[in-house]
């Protein structure tokens, strides 16, 4: 069994970048709505089986109230953003499994999830369907992946180190010293991608850095001088390391057989009408492989 757990916020972004825009009946946008249904449609035809898609029901979170600077929906595209709640209600009448999350973020339902289904000793690989590099700390040795579905590129944690220079659980130590654009929050001044790797790749978490830099051990770096940059940012580090862990302790479902694609439900046909999407051919539940 194949877990696959699709990142929506994400694919409706890169949806509504990437196709034309269409207007329904009631002038709604719904170019990506329609893209992102046609995608996940897609993705039963190639044999996932059993899919879940978090979505920002709302961009804001828990961790505006941690950070003023965290991103908020200023400046998303108001066209975009009134297809988030069409997205949900489209892709449950299409039987998938939905989770809008208002108090915590799309991300923490997906790292959530993916805990959740590596449980289970009957599912083989979990795919988490997003390139965002939050989830690389999720990545689990070659059994919970991330998939970039349009590069069809898969990262295992071989791939996550390649790439970062740190594991996994290291992840949101990286980020915190780096920063994350796309989050809002800076990293911290000083920290560089290399430098951060390197440090962090001797000493995996902020915690097991030696207090005094004498004793630090890194080859090709001042370790005093690195000593007295972080000790003098430890709270914004320990700050912005709390904004980047993810949360696993979600309870999003029971078993992951709640996942299957069963088929759409009774209520499909009406609301792919109301998308202009009556003529978009849906799999049928046989077209799974992966049981």
């Amino acid at each position: 069994m194949q877990i696959h757990l699709v990142d929506g916020t994400y694919e409706l972004f890169r949806h509504f970048f990437a196709v034309p825009a269409h207007h329904d009946s009631k002038g709604r946008e719904v170019g990506a709505v329609r893209g992102v249904l046609s995608s996940l449609f897609s993705m039963i035809r190639e044999g996932a089986t059993h899919i879940g898609v978090a979505t920002d029901h709302v961009i804001e979170s828990f961790r505006n109230d941690l950070y003023p600077g965290y991103k908020t929906s200023e400046g998303v595209a108001p066209e975009l953003l009134s297809q988030f709640p069409i997205l949900e209600e489209v892709l449950t009448a299409a039987g998938f499994v939905v989770w809008p999350m208002v108090e915590f973020e799309a991300d923490d339902a997906l790292a959530s999830a993916a805990a959740l289904a590596a449980k289970e000793k009957r599912v083989e690989r979990v795919f988490i369907c997003t390139p965002d590099k939050d989830l690389a700390q999720c990545v689990r040795g070659t059994r919970v992946v991330q998939l970039n579905r349009r590069k069809r590129e898969i990262t295992d944690e071989a791939g996550v180190i390649a790439k970062f220079g740190v594991p996994p659980a290291s992840i949101p130590d990286y980020l915190a010293l780096v920063g994350d654009s796309a989050d809002g929050y800076p990293g911290l001044a000083g920290w560089g991608a290399k430098k951060s790797a390197a440090v962090l790749a001797r000493y995996p978490h902020f915690e097991d850095i030696p207090a005094d830099p004498r004793h630090w051990n890194i080859d090709g770096f001042n370790g005093a001088k690195l000593g007295l940059l972080l000790r003098d940012e430890r709270e914004k580090a320990i700050l912005f390391r709390t904004l980047a862990t993810l949360r696993t302790d979600l309870a999003l479902f029971k078993s992951v057989d709640e996942l299957r694609w069963k088929g759409t439900t009774a209520i499909y046909s009406e609301f792919a009408k109301s998308i202009d999407a009556a003529n978009m051919k849906v799999p049928s539940i046989s077209e799974g492989k992966h049981a």
